[in-house]
């Protein structure tokens, strides 16, 4: 009887710790969608909404393009490249098949009309063409790719072209093609070429004009629709990264392998409509914006504007937008010298008296150290009352 008494209090003491260390289980979805994969996200925040086999990986089709057109955008910026360079078509660009601007090798484009054929029409002989013209090769631009992908924290993806057309191992992710999306959409020109429903191209020899027409159809429907690419192949289905703006809010959703084309529109716009739907984006500092001014000891100058080093933004549900709270963290003065960039301070948001973020404050300028003549000059002024 001891025995089974005993046996008896293990037990209970294993399953007493057993309901202990049992994981809670995830929140149900709000609702399911007919895809592979699907991800809401917002866009200033990266704040996760909706997820369903977010880091599966599959085949991106023209999804691919997104992280093309992020490289393009970015050698931009960097003063490597302007939209009125001069790219020389290759042999190997032009026999691209699929969806393409039919370009002939020697023929000359300029970045933009190759952005529009790739934004718009998602012409794989354009990528192609400004991959090698970027890097020297196509081979060298997908490493590139694959570099700035690790860079982003897409962990679960590997390129092997610039345009997603079949490839052994060519995969990635909804989670991972929300990041890309997400940075595509901090640069500004690209929205010109994303929002457009239709334009044309002159290509050939023969110098005929190819009408383009946007593959995402969202661009001309969906009220706010503002990005981003399309994708399908038989193995990797339709897919789609959707963006939309309404007010100070930007969601991006992507689907993964849905059936059919109507259907990634639609459970696309289910995704978009349940962000605006439930949610809404509080900003609260602009990047490089000025917060406020801090007296300068010993400057030239007297102030020192005090701005926001980047963008600091809040998601909240709708209707609690007044929670959200903003203190300003300012020294009572700096010593000069001050260089531009250096921080100063900080913004600090909060939520029921929570942090939710912050964000440095940095000097709009230098603040030089005063020489003896400024300073002689400064006290003369005074005396004179001027």
């Amino acid at each position: 009887m001891k025995l089974m008494g005993k046996m008896l209090s293990i037990v209970l003491l294993v399953t007493l710790l057993l309901s202990f260390s049992i994981p809670e289980v995830e929140a149900a979805q709000p609702f399911d969608i007919n895809a592979r994969s699907a991800i809401l996200i917002d866009a200033a925040t990266g704040t996760v909404l909706y997820e369903k086999n977010i880091h599966e990986a599959y085949p991106p089709a023209s999804v691919t393009k997104i992280m093309t057109m992020l490289l393009v955008m970015e050698a931009i910026d960097e003063g490597k490249l302007t939209l009125e360079d001069k790219v020389v078509v290759s042999e190997h660009a032009s026999k691209m098949g699929g969806t393409q601007l039919y370009l002939e090798p020697g023929e000359i484009k300029t970045v933009e009309e190759l952005m529009k054929g790739i934004s718009i029409r998602s012409a794989n002989d354009a990528c192609v063409a400004i991959g090698e013209h970027i890097a020297g090769s196509e081979e060298l631009f997908v490493q590139r790719m694959n570099e700035r992908a690790k860079e982003l924290g897409m962990e679960n993806t590997n390129f092997v072209n610039t345009n997603g057309l079949p490839a052994d191992g060519h995969v990635t992710t909804a989670y991972d093609i929300s990041l890309m999306s997400k940075e595509l959409l901090k640069h500004k020109e690209i929205h010109r070429w994303l929002t457009t429903w239709m334009d044309e191209v002159v290509v050939g020899k023969s110098q005929s004009v190819q009408q383009l027409v946007n593959t995402n159809r969202l661009i001309r429907y969906y009220d706010g629709a503002n990005g981003i690419k399309t994708g399908y192949t038989s193995e990797a289905l339709h897919c789609l990264s959707a963006s939309a703006t309404r007010g100070s809010t930007t969601f991006i959703s992507v689907i993964m392998g849905a059936p059919t084309s109507p259907i990634r529109f639609s459970e696309s716009t289910k995704l978009l409509d349940y962000g605006f739907a439930n949610y809404n984006t509080v900003e609260v500092v602009k990047e490089d914006s000025v917060v406020g001014t801090v007296p300068v000891q010993k400057g030239k100058g007297l102030e020192l504007n005090a701005v926001a080093k980047e963008d600091l933004a809040l998601l909240v549900k709708k209707g609690e937008e007044g929670k959200v709270e903003k203190e300003i963290i300012l020294p009572q003065f700096v010593q000069a010298p001050v260089m531009k960039g250096e921080k100063i301070g900080e913004v600090i948001v909060t939520v029921d008296g929570k942090e939710e973020g912050r964000v440095d404050l940095v000097a709009q300028e230098d603040a030089e150290r005063a020489s003896i003549i400024d300073i002689m000059s400064r006290m003369f002024r005074k005396i004179v009352g001027s």
